[in-house]
């Protein structure tokens, strides 16, 4: 499935505000109706939304939207984000790197660097990275989750206690207006908490979509992380939260 770019901010519109209506969908894009609720029905298809009447709402904010879809939502989004990133990322740097789609663009857009020693608990980066010239990986133990080649568990998060790393790169499925960080899983939200503790330098990658999204477990504040990457400047009301954590933020050209 591919999302063309008014599908695309349809989506974050909805993931941002909770419900919006049909009627205000169509005069923001300038579309009829009927244009309006086949991209709803088509994303409700999908599992992207739920289509009730009048308009559409988020899906449920104790269930994240399925994996292959969110490998093609904000795709183009996710890479620019993943460049950036890596113009940041030295030669000969030891990594984290977590569960995500957008974390999983990061590693593509690391196949240039020499010398990194990578640790994951994510199998799709694992699989990747491995075939990387000069770049060692290494694997986390635990549970893997068969949706998205997750790894996760108990045994991960004392894993992935063992070592210290100079950059933790993760994701996250949710920012709050107030720069609370929430996830859905409070397995994957205990393995990102390890990996922030162990890890010199933070980066934290969410495209614009994350901003506002409702989901259920908390990570922390924003300001346990030393950087955040994105694709569009936050919600204005996020500015102080943002100076007042000390975040740098990137924003992706």
């Amino acid at each position: 499935m591919i999302l063309n770019q008014r599908q695309q901010e349809l989506l974050g519109w909805v993931q941002r505000e909770g419900h919006v209506t049909v009627e205000a969908l169509a005069n923001h894009f300038g579309v009829t109706h009927q244009t309006i609720r086949r991209d709803i029905t088509l994303l409700a298809d999908n599992r992207l939304l739920q289509r009730i009447h009048g308009g559409a709402s988020a899906q449920s904010s104790v269930e994240n939207v399925a994996y292959n879809a969110r490998q093609v939502m904000f795709s183009e989004e996710k890479r620019r984000i993943a460049r950036l990133v890596a113009e940041q990322i030295p030669n000969h740097a030891s990594l984290f790197i977590n569960l995500g789609t957008t974390t999983e663009e990061v590693a593509k857009a690391l196949y240039n660097h020499r010398g990194l020693h990578v640790i994951t608990n994510n199998l799709n980066v694992a699989a990747m990275m491995c075939n990387y010239p000069d770049c060692e990986v290494i694997v986390a133990s635990g549970i893997m989750r068969p949706r998205d080649m997750g790894i996760v568990g108990e045994s991960t998060i004392e894993f992935i206690r063992k070592f210290k790393v100079d950059y933790g790169i993760i994701g996250i499925s949710s920012i709050e207006t107030d720069g609370t960080l929430r996830d859905y899983d409070m397995r994957e939200v205990r393995t990102s908490d390890a990996i922030i503790n162990q890890s010199r330098n933070v980066y934290l990658v969410a495209d614009h979509s994350k901003f506002g999204r409702p989901s259920l477990v908390e990570l922390g504040p924003l300001s346990r992380v030393t950087a955040l990457f994105t694709d569009a400047p936050p919600p204005a009301e996020m500015n102080a939260v943002i100076k007042e954590a000390r975040v740098e933020l990137y924003i992706a050209p």
